[in-house]
C-alpha cells in the first residue's frame, strides 16, 4: 500500500476542500432561502418549498449525476463542442444545492423559535434590519440551530464520498483504485473508513466545542 499513501493525503486534502466548500456555500444560500421564506410573499414562499421539496426528495447520487451530466450538456451546447464540466465543480455544485436545500429548513426552524417579542423589542430600540439579524435574531437562532447544523456537516463529509462516481479523486476513489490494483480491498476500504471516521469526529468535536462556547446565546 506503499505508494498509494501519498494518494490518499491528496485525496484527503480534496475531500477536505469539497466539503468545506460545498459547506460554505451552502449554508450562505440556505440561510438566504430561510430568511426569503420567512417573507410575507406567498410566491416566493411556494418557490422556496418547492427547492426543499425537490432537493430533499431527490437521491444526492441522482443530483451529482444531474448536475455533471447535465452542466456537461448545457457547456458542450453553448460552446459548439465536447466539453466535459470539472468533477469538482460539479461537486462542489451538486452538494452546496443538497446541504442548501437541507440548511434552509434548520434555520427556518431556528429562525421560527426565536421569541417574536425579541424582534419587537430590537425595532423599539431602533435597529434596523441589518443590526435586528447580527445583533438578536443571528445569535438565538445560531444556538438553537447548532445541532441539526452540526449533523449536516458531519453528513456532507460521507457525501462528499459520492461524488468518486464521475471521476473525482477523493479518499473513495483512491480507495476504489487500490483495491482493484493490488487486491487489497479490505484493507483499502478500511483506510477509507478510518479517515472518513477520522473527519467526522472532528466535526462532531467542533460542534460540541461550539454548543458549549454559546450555551447561553439568546438566553
Amino acid at each position: 500500500m506503499g505508494g498509494f499513501t501519498t494518494q490518499f493525503v491528496v485525496a484527503l486534502t480534496v475531500t477536505i476542500s469539497l466539503a468545506l466548500v460545498s459547506g460554505c456555500l451552502g449554508t450562505a444560500f440556505g440561510l438566504f432561502l430561510a430568511i426569503s421564506k420567512g417573507t410575507a410573499q406567498p410566491r416566493l414562499n411556494s418557490v422556496v418549498t418547492a427547492y426543499t421539496t425537490v432537493v430533499r426528495g431527490v437521491p444526492e447520487l441522482l443530483i451529482i449525476l444531474l448536475i455533471y451530466f447535465g452542466g456537461t450538456t448545457l457547456a458542450s451546447k453553448i460552446a459548439g463542442r465536447y466539453v466535459e464540466v470539472n468533477a469538482f465543480t460539479a461537486g462542489v455544485i451538486a452538494l452546496s444545492v443538497v446541504f442548501s436545500g437541507y440548511a434552509t429548513e434548520v434555520f427556518r426552524g431556528a429562525i421560527a423559535a426565536v421569541p417574536a417579542g425579541q424582534t419587537e423589542a430590537a425595532k423599539s430600540l431602533g435597529l434596523n434590519a441589518w443590526q435586528r439579524w447580527m445583533f438578536v435574531i443571528g445569535p438565538q437562532m445560531l444556538r438553537l440551530a447548532l445541532p441539526a447544523y452540526g449533523n449536516l456537516w458531519i453528513s456532507l463529509f460521507k457525501d462528499t464520498a459520492l461524488v468518486s462516481i464521475v471521476g473525482l479523486t477523493d479518499i473513495m476513489r483512491v480507495a476504489y483504485l487500490g483495491a482493484g490494483s493490488l487486491r487489497a480491498p479490505l484493507t483499502f476500504y478500511l483506510a477509507a473508513a478510518a479517515l472518513y471516521l477520522s473527519l467526522t469526529t472532528v466535526t462532531l468535536l467542533s460542534i460540541q466545542l461550539a454548543e458549549r462556547r454559546y450555551p447561553a446565546l439568546g438566553r
